[in-house]
């Protein structure tokens, strides 16, 4: 079978599949590939353009396919790879020269853009995107050294995706960059559509609990970490930079810190430890008072308490439990909503339900207090956005 009925076989189901003849000098070529991914008026036009602007007209067809792109095999499995990444395969069936060029794209790629999962005051405001070309474009304007290292690897066997690691050679660890660079290579077979699986290549244990890397859609601070010896990864499609290792502080600081007096810094860096202590403790500290040992309130608070919890059914462990339920789903459904209708529905909703719990002696007006503080405090912790 030729190549042209082998492809057209293999590529039968894909409306948007083309082959097509044009005149490049002397010589009648095919052109190959995918119509949603290349924009075929504009590569038609740019390459009868390069031809045309050759000194030399009397080319052979390999040095000319060579100049106009990278000769491949004419085979249906070395075509195919190059077709649905989007390139061009121009193909002379006279010679069975083939090459594989770069065309001019179809945009099928939103615009950079301000973060939505982050935000900064007094950062820069571009974030990652889908592109990875364009990320990596981005982060290098933030790392304008010529320490910084980007690896790219192949993972997938079914629908193979681009793997970047980054790192700035002169401060990464040399022990941490040989164990990443060891495990992403023994697990090149396996398919990386979301974080779960590429965890699963670098040994992450997905039942913990403590993360192992962070998530950032912000370049400055994927630079940041870069500067500080931490390895960056990035997956194709997805706008979102993988940093690692994970560290606790890393919940307190932002790049974004440094841009304040360096007093507010720490005080803001202190305002999250608060916060973070306040989350941790006070729902169990609420139970340990009201529940096991009262006598540790004072007298007109312990009876305040009493007062408000006389007509309530539940143990202060079940009501704190079943609110701290309630509020996360109120949590989720704010970002599941759409922008337009979330914040409204969530506030009238929490509003309404904290009101008609109290009202129906379900749970005591202090109990509302202390986790609306503590998800007030819970919001202060810096990767809250990307968890």
């Amino acid at each position: 079978m030729e190549l042209k009925e082998s492809l057209a076989a293999y590529f039968k189901e894909n409306a948007d599949y083309f082959h097509v003849e044009i005149r490049l000098l002397q010589y009648e070529v095919q052109i190959i590939g995918l119509d949603s991914l290349v924009d075929l008026p504009q590569s038609i036009a740019s390459l009868q353009t390069q031809t045309s602007n050759l000194v030399h007209a009397s080319l052979q067809p390999a040095a000319l396919l060579k100049i106009l792109g990278k000769l491949i095999e004419p085979k249906l499995e070395a075509i195919v790879p190059e077709i649905i990444k989007g390139n061009l395969i121009l193909f002379e069936p006279k010679s069975g020269t083939c090459s594989a060029v770069l065309p001019i794209s179809k945009n099928v790629t939103r615009s950079v853009t301000s973060p939505e999962t982050e935000n900064t005051l007094y950062g820069a405001s571009s974030a990652f995107q889908e592109d990875i070309n364009t990320n990596i474009g981005i982060l290098r304007k933030h790392c304008s050294g010529g320490s910084m290292q980007v690896e790219t690897y192949k993972v997938g066997k079914n629908c193979p995706k681009s793997l970047l690691l980054i790192y700035h050679e002169n401060r990464v660890a040399p022990r941490l960059l040989h164990s990443v660079q060891a495990k992403i290579k023994a697990g090149r077979d396996q398919e990386v559509d979301h974080i779960q699986q590429l965890g699963n290549i670098l040994g992450v244990n997905p039942w913990s609990f403590v993360p192992n890397f962070n998530m950032t859609e912000m370049p400055q601070n994927a630079a940041h970490s870069l500067q500080q010896g931490k390895i960056v990864l990035m997956i194709d499609r997805y706008p979102f930079a993988i940093i690692l290792p994970s560290l606790i502080m890393d919940m307190f600081c932002l790049k974004d810190d440094y841009n304040y007096a360096l007093p507010f810094m720490y005080l803001i860096r202190f305002l999250r430890i608060v916060g973070a202590l306040i989350a941790t403790i006070i729902p169990g500290l609420y139970v340990a008072l009201v529940s096991v040992n009262p006598e540790v309130l004072r007298l007109q608070l312990a009876l305040s308490i009493a007062n408000s919890r006389q007509d309530v059914p539940y143990p202060a462990f079940v009501e704190t439990l079943l609110l701290l339920i309630v509020l996360e789903l109120i949590l989720e459904a704010s970002v599941r909503l759409p922008k337009s209708v979330g914040p409204t529905i969530t506030m009238v909703g929490g509003i309404i339900l904290g009101q008609a719990a109290v009202s129906a002696k379900l749970v005591s007006n202090l109990l509302i207090i202390v986790l609306a503080g503590t998800t007030i405090a819970s919001l202060r912790l810096s990767d809250f956005r990307t968890r």
